[in-house]
């Protein structure tokens, strides 16, 4: 049993159909690449699977359940999380207390969420710099969220994401304002963490995840057009009939001969 699928999800906002009819599938601890030009359609998608947005039409089954009307934080409790494009952190809070929100929801003390920044337990810092520790960030767990770059404020908010012990994990273009040494760092983050969660991932540049995808889909204009092997998506005609054009395609990928 497939870990996500959608039937027929659709979005509109007035007349415009945003995604249209999509049926989609994310296996069980695979790696999934959304590519797309802009306006195709893609961080759509990513909202209405996390619940941010709610669907025109379609329904959407997470381990088997109907969670098409779940909010966002239900989704959360089963196991969906989520990144976004801009970067979201507590600037103002240090490194580590920026877990505190996640720790408590994870160990169900949310409620006394309070206790838990005025008065944090030995085990709020242990789990906070575990986490941190996953992503390279614990020598600066004391440091000001706000003073740290911007790649590894990127990394803090992967750690935000991965301190709820997602099954799922959505990432909404993480590369995006970085500068290549900072794509490097995260990307090597993303390879450890391949095969222990199933993770989606929209990106806009191809080359740096078109070897690390199982599988590539391709939207355009609210609609999957192709889906598959990486290699094989990116030089299918379709794609570079409907996408972007057969020589941009493959010089963004990194492939040569079609």
């Amino acid at each position: 049993m497939s870990l996500l699928t959608t039937s027929g999800l659709t979005k509109r906002f007035g007349g415009l159909v945003a995604v249209n009819s999509v049926d989609l599938r994310i296996e069980e601890n695979e790696t999934l690449g959304v590519i797309g030009p802009n306006g195709s359609g893609k961080t759509t998608l990513f909202n209405l699977l996390s619940g941010f947005f709610p669907p025109t039409a379609g329904r959407i089954f997470f381990q088997g359940r109907d969670v098409t009307h779940l909010s966002p934080e239900e989704r959360v409790k089963m196991g969906m999380v989520r990144t976004f494009q801009l970067v979201s952190v507590f600037n103002s809070l240090k490194v580590w207390e920026n877990l505190v929100p996640c720790v408590a929801w994870h160990s169900g003390m949310y409620h006394s969420l309070w206790r838990f920044m005025t008065t944090p337990a030995a085990n709020t810092w242990a789990d906070s710099l575990e986490a941190l520790k996953l992503v390279g960030l614990e020598g600066q767990a004391e440091a000001v969220a706000g003073e740290l770059s911007y790649g590894d404020r990127r990394l803090l908010e992967i750690a935000l994401a991965l301190s709820l012990r997602p099954k799922l994990l959505l990432l909404d273009e993480p590369f995006s304002g970085l500068s290549d040494v900072e794509i490097a760092k995260v990307l090597a983050l993303l390879k450890s963490l391949k095969g222990k969660i199933t993770i989606g991932i929209i990106e806009h540049k191809i080359s740096m995840i078109v070897d690390f995808v199982d599988r590539l889909c391709v939207m355009n204009e609210g609609r999957i057009i192709c889906e598959g092997n990486p290699s094989e998506v990116l030089t299918n005609p379709l794609v570079n009939e409907c996408y972007w054009g057969k020589q941009e395609i493959l010089e963004r990928a990194g492939v040569s001969g079609v």
